[in-house]
This record gives structure tokens, C-alpha cells and sequence, in this order.
């Protein structure tokens, strides 16, 4: 899963990137700090490996992995270079969803680019942007489409698609809000379109205003996600930074003097994943117990052919037992005796939390 973050300069992306990824990326008090994309690979957090780890005496725990990219701070007429904003947002065409931090706190040592706190406004900004850019994407394939369609029909097809996005566009409001069937939602994949993409919006407070649910800025905010059926976490990346620095006891112990009962990296993942429909089965031995992230409705031999396509093409059957069912009885040995392991066939959907061991021919 591999999610861009994005907003203005100066909201704190850099900080929030560095808090949940380590990766000690530039942060400064200025726009354009951010060139490259840094890209940092964060572990999932999943509490039930250090379980199984613990039940099977496994050598290795191998936790599954999202790819945050910490994309450089877009401005007004980004779409038309400004800031170097073409190069930004192709950065952005390469993730599958967008988390867009929003600045909620006010801190005059922190300058905002627009020389004022509106995050309404920032949002808005930059869906422009976003928005333009798709609108030139989106006008070329209607030229193109336009001269061929009278020879192809699935051309044609594609040209009716093209106009509909086009109006949405021109009426200021993102693709990601319109409705496809599953063909038509292949060829708008297709399209790599910037607005298309699932957003998470981060609301991004002061350290000091993490628990403060009635903050002005973090309600208008939430309440333009919910509208827009988006996800939206309330994060201090401030805090975020602090929380990094401590080891896991530590950042345990500070978590609850602070109020907080996850991390802010815990919630953008439960938020990526219920934005994605993502979903992780297990498979846990002696050797190592390991996630694996598939798309949930995801068939057991197409989860098999996520830890090797040998798996998939030779696949006969999932041994498979439910996470909760295991653990409620203390081991496999007792699980199999109860006939809670069950043997799945290649129709199988892999629900969140299976605990699956292969057959399958060599």
C-alpha cells in the first residue's frame, strides 16, 4: 500500500512523515523543502503476530508494510509549474491514495504560505490543482478518442466516460465522487487520474490540542470528509515526532499520560485500510508468522499467489482457522480436536484475520 502525503508547505507534512516513517526527512520552515519525494517504509502495527509469535515459538515475525511518500508542498498554479507543481504532482499518479494534511493549529513562529490559517481554503487549493491538472489529462484523451471513435465501439464507449469526468471536473468536484461500473472503472484507472484517488484527510493541531474535539479549525475539516465520504484523523504531528523518539514501553506509557490510546500512525492505517478495503490474513509456524494485505473478497488461491505464484498455480486447498477461534482455545492441537480448522476450496473469500496454511502441488 503505498499512500502520498500531500497539502500545502509549511502544514507540517515533513514532520508527520518523519514521526511515522524515521526516515529523518528535510523539515523546514519554508516552501519547497521538499524536492524528491522521500519515501519511507513503516511496519503495520498488528498485535496478533506478537501472539502467534509467541504460541508457535516462531524464529521470525514479519510484519506486512505500507510505503508513505512525503510529496513537496503544492501552491496555487502548481498545475502550470508553479513551485515546480508538474513534478509534484506526478509524484502523486504512483500512489493509491492520497493523505492530505491540513493545517488546525495556529503558531505564528510557523509561517503559512498564504499568510493566514483557512483549512478550507487549503483543501480547496489544492483540489484545484489537482483538478486542473486532471482536466488536461482528460482533454487530450477526449481529442484522441474524439477522431477514433467512429471506427472503434469501445472507443465510443470510452468517449462517453471521458465527457462525463470532464463535466464533474468542470463543475469543481473530484472523480473519486463518481459513480462506474466495474468495466468503466477499469478504463478510469487506466486514466491514473489525480482526483480518482481515495483520500485521507489529516488534521493536523497543536500539541496541546489533541484532545480537544471541539477545535474550529478539525470540525470543518471533518465535516468536508465526511461530506465527501472521505476518512479524517485529528493527528499532532508534533506529538507524532515525540512519540517516534521513545521506544515501544515508552511510547506505551506516554501514549496514556497523554490521553491517547493509539498513535497517530495507528490511525492512518486503520484509516488507509478501511479507505482501500484492505484486509490481512496470516500464516504462522515455527519458521515465522507473517501479514499478508490483500483486497478483501480476495479468493484463497489469489491470497496464495501473494506469498508465491507457484502457490496460486498448484494451489488444492486452504487449512485455514479463524484468528479468535485459535486463541480462544490455546493451540492448535485443541483448535483441530474442537474441528475449527477447516479446509477451504479455490472459492473460498479470505476474511481479515484467517490464519491459512497452503496445499498445493509443486
Amino acid at each position: 500500500m503505498k499512500l502520498g502525503i500531500v497539502g500545502l508547505p509549511n502544514v507540517g507534512k515533513s514532520t508527520l512523515f518523519n514521526a511515522i516513517t524515521k526516515a529523518g526527512a528535510l523539515s523546514a520552515n519554508y516552501p519547497f523543502c521538499t524536492i524528491e519525494p522521500n519515501v519511507g517504509v513503516v511496519a503495520v502495527p498488528d498485535k496478533r503476530l506478537d501472539v502467534l509469535e509467541e504460541m508457535f515459538k516462531s524464529k521470525k515475525k514479519v510484519p506486512t508494510a505500507i510505503e508513505f511518500y512525503d510529496i513537496a508542498g503544492l501552491v496555487k498554479g502548481a498545475s502550470k509549474g508553479e513551485g515546480l507543481g508538474n513534478q509534484f504532482l506526478g509524484h502523486i499518479r504512483e500512489v493509491a491514495a492520497i493523505v492530505h494534511v491540513v493545517r488546525c493549529f495556529d503558531d505564528d513562529n510557523v509561517v503559512h504560505v498564504e499568510g493566514r490559517i483557512d483549512p478550507i481554503d487549503d483543501i480547496e487549493t489544492i483540489h484545484l490543482e489537482l483538478i486542473f491538472s486532471d482536466t488536461e489529462t482528460v482533454e487530450k484523451r477526449l481529442f484522441k478518442a474524439q477522431k477514433m471513435a467512429k471506427a472503434d465501439p469501445v472507443i465510443k464507449g470510452q468517449l462517453g466516460i471521458l465527457e462525463r469526468i470532464k463535466t464533474t471536473l468542470e463543475e469543481g468536484r473530484p472523480v473519486r465522487g463518481m459513480a462506474f461500473d466495474e468495466s468503466e472503472a477499469a478504463f478510469v484507472k487506466s486514466l491514473s487520474l489525480l482526483t480518482a484517488k481515495p483520500t485521507i484527510y489529516v488534521a493536523n493541531v497543536g500539541e496541546d490540542g489533541i484532545l480537544d474535539e471541539e477545535n474550529p479549525y478539525y470540525l470543518k475539516v471533518r465535516a468536508y470528509a465526511l461530506a465527501e465520504g472521505s476518512e479524517v484523523v485529528k493527528i499532532s504531528a508534533q506529538l507524532e515526532q515525540e512519540i517516534s523518539e521513545l521506544d515501544e514501553a515508552d511510547r506505551r506509557e506516554f501514549l496514556k499520560d497523554v490521553g491517547l490510546e493509539e498513535s497517530g500512525l495507528d490511525q492512518l492505517v486503520r484509516a488507509g485500510y478501511h479507505l482501500l478495503d484492505l484486509i490481512s490474513f496470516l500464516t504462522a509456524g515455527e519458521p515465522e508468522v507473517r501479514a499478508w494485505t490483500i483486497k478483501r473478497g480476495t479468493k484463497a488461491p489469489e491470497a496464495a499467489g501473494k506469498i508465491h505464484s507457484d502457490i496460486e498455480r498448484g494451489f488444492i486447498r486452504a487449512e485455514t482457522i479463524h484468528y479468535d477461534d485459535l486463541i480462544a482455545q490455546g493451540s492448535m492441537v485443541k483448535a483441530r480436536e474442537k474441528g475449527l480448522v477447516r479446509s477451504e476450496g479455490k472459492d473460498y473469500e479470505v476474511r481479515d484475520g484467517d490464519i491459512i496454511h497452503f496445499r498445493f502441488n509443486v
